[in-house]
């Protein structure tokens, strides 16, 4: 399971930091942040989940108000 998280698209809710910890309140650039992730295009970071985060990762994109959150399978289905 991995996560891809948007940061262009994220508008600084900050919901997702109450769901995961990997998920840091950045109020300077008013965005989060995406702890352990790799940048894999301009604003994109993609992480894998653990399996003890699986649940906390889904919250943390169900809660996304602008779904810059996305979360897929180990085949590359997206969930959430």
């Amino acid at each position: 399971m991995h996560v891809e998280f948007d940061r262009d698209t994220c508008i600084g809710m900050f919901q997702c930091v109450e769901e995961w910890e990997a998920f840091e309140e950045n109020r300077d650039e008013g965005k989060a942040d995406f702890a352990g992730s790799e940048e894999t295009d301009p604003d994109l970071f993609v992480r894998e989940v653990p399996e003890d985060a699986e649940l906390d990762a889904e919250f943390a994109a169900r809660t996304c108000p602008v779904d810059a959150i996305r979360l897929y399978d180990d085949d590359g289905e997206q969930i959430v």
